[in-house]
């Protein structure tokens, strides 16, 4: 598992340096959090070079208006795509990191977007303007997670029957496991239907 430079910079691991997929964090859900940390297993299985970003939220962040907020998100992720000179192939993002999907869109990246916030209309318009292939997973007790308009998109779609914003099922150490087993085979069968 990558870290953290001192200095916050994205860190990355060996995998074809044509093929950098960039992993997005949530607000407090780093690159080393379990959905990240086997997300980027996967896509180490897959030869991809990972990019993990890892960044420090404002801790005003949540008082900062929606706009502002999404403008934040897409300066890092902009910032990181851009230092790969054409490289980054694939976005895989938690929460927070769902709020660069219009840049996938705009660049006609593939994503794989974890929880995204599909109830932030900035979020929704981007997906639905997405023509790369794309996998939204979420669960059905995320109040951030929109059922309706997951299955309108022209996505692949994983939902979890009472699953959190983690991905978790609340007092079920057990069957978050297997949830996590579901999810981390989705993101197999996404990853590995990308062209090389």
């Amino acid at each position: 598992m990558s870290a953290p430079s001192p200095l916050g910079v994205p860190t990355r691991s060996d995998g074809d340096p044509d093929r950098v997929a960039l992993v997005v964090p949530g607000v407090g859900y780093s690159p080393a959090r379990p959905l990240l940390h086997f997300a980027c297993s996967v896509l180490r299985q897959h030869g991809w070079k990972v990019q993990e970003l890892w960044w420090q939220v404002p801790g005003d962040f949540p008082q900062i208006p929606v706009a502002d907020r999404i403008a934040w998100v897409e300066r890092q992720v902009t910032r990181a795509i851009d230092a790969e000179a054409g490289a980054c192939r694939l976005l895989v993002g938690k929460s927070l990191g769902s709020l660069a999907c219009g840049i996938a869109a705009d660049r006609n990246i593939p994503a794989a977007w974890l929880t995204p916030v599909l109830t932030l209309d900035h979020v929704a318009r981007a997906l639905q303007r997405a023509q790369a292939p794309t996998l939204l997973v979420g669960g059905t007790a995320d109040q951030m997670w929109d059922a309706r308009l997951a299955e309108s998109l022209p996505h692949e779609v994983l939902e979890v029957p009472s699953a959190d914003h983690s991905l978790e099922l609340a007092d079920d150490a057990e069957g978050s496991v297997e949830v996590m087993r579901q999810v981390v085979s989705r993101l197999d069968r996404f990853i590995g239907s990308l062209a090389r």
